[in-house]
């Protein structure tokens, strides 16, 4: 059974976490200012791990399948009828963000974090309101 009060705090921090990134973010400094540049980053890492503890917890307490990776997370939930495959591939390549931020296999591109910033924070927050559509979270 998905526990409602986990899936509830984790959806609250994508929130926060949302929210902070547009109240007190200057994009146009994050190439001049690497404190801004470090705040948006772990912020969208913070926001991103949240969206994929909810998916992996959905995905294994309504036992949709055995995920190889992360990001197949979101295609368990597509499969289930949980999200929508669009919604699936924006909150993919996140984790693929994600993990360039965390694990350092490349170096960051501010563009991509830019691009992340000004036009998909929205799409962090359509998984919100679909996993409270379908959890009552």
């Amino acid at each position: 059974m998905t526990d409602p009060d986990l899936v509830a705090k984790k959806l609250a921090l994508i929130e926060t976490c949302v929210r902070q990134l547009r109240t007190m973010v200057r994009p146009e400094a994050i190439r001049q200012d690497v404190r801004e540049q470090r705040f948006v980053e772990h912020t969208l890492q913070i926001a991103i791990q949240a969206a994929l503890d909810v998916a992996s917890h959905i995905v294994s307490d309504e036992r949709l399948g055995e995920p190889e990776t992360n990001r197949e997370l979101f295609d368990l939930l597509v499969r289930g009828d949980r999200l929508t495959p669009d919604l699936a591939s924006t909150l993919r390549d996140m984790v693929g963000f994600r993990n360039v931020l965390v694990h350092g296999y490349q170096e960051v591109d501010l563009g991509v974090v830019e691009d992340v910033l000004r036009n998909h924070l929205e799409d962090l927050l359509a998984f919100v309101s679909a996993i409270r559509r379908l959890t009552g979270a």
